[in-house]
């Protein structure tokens, strides 16, 4: 069953205080949905381990800057640690973005997923979820053949250092930073 996953993460218990925005962008590099959450006071911090090594990805000052791009079959989550500086960029492959009046932009999770690390290391995601996921037929086979695609598309334009929203989340999160402000 695709999960939806909504850029306001109204549903985590684990922030006590967030903060949050959302804005549309149409320019040349990027059109669609950015929301920032902003983690004022979190339960507990969130670890994850990648490859032996320990990172955090949510904490009392962490920020998620999430692009939702009209018309594509990803969405990115930049985190931010509480000076500021990326941790990680976590690239989700879904079927669609989409918006709602209540809970704000939102994308239907393809389970493919790219972890990329400001080292340069591309942590490859749940490839065991997408081929589950085929074999339960919560989809399709031409939507598998899509996820795939999509995922060896945006692999390349990694390694080819030509991703625009890498180098885009920066601005973007000042941008928006500005709105809470």
């Amino acid at each position: 069953m695709l999960k939806r996953k909504y850029g306001s993460r109204y549903d985590w218990k684990r922030i006590v205080k967030r903060g949050y925005a959302e804005k549309y962008i149409s320019t040349p590099q990027f059109t669609g949905y950015i929301t920032l959450l902003e983690m004022n006071d979190v339960a507990e911090p969130l670890y994850k381990t990648y490859k032996g090594r320990e990172v955090c990805i949510a904490d009392k000052g962490y920020s998620w800057l999430q692009h939702f791009p009209d018309g594509k079959h990803f969405s990115v989550t930049t985190v931010f640690d509480s000076a500021g500086q990326i941790v990680q960029w976590y690239v989700d492959v879904c079927r669609e973005n989409g918006y709602c009046s209540t809970n704000g932009p939102w994308m239907d999770d393809w389970f493919l997923d790219l972890i990329l690390l400001p080292g340069g290391e591309i942590i490859e995601k749940d490839i065991d979820e997408l081929e589950a996921a085929l074999n339960s037929q919560d989809i399709s086979e031409d939507e598998f053949a899509l996820a795939w695609a999509e995922f060896d598309r945006i692999k390349t334009m990694v390694a080819e250092d030509n991703f625009e929203l890498l180098e885009l989340s920066k601005v973007h999160f000042d941008d928006i930073s500005a709105i809470n402000s």
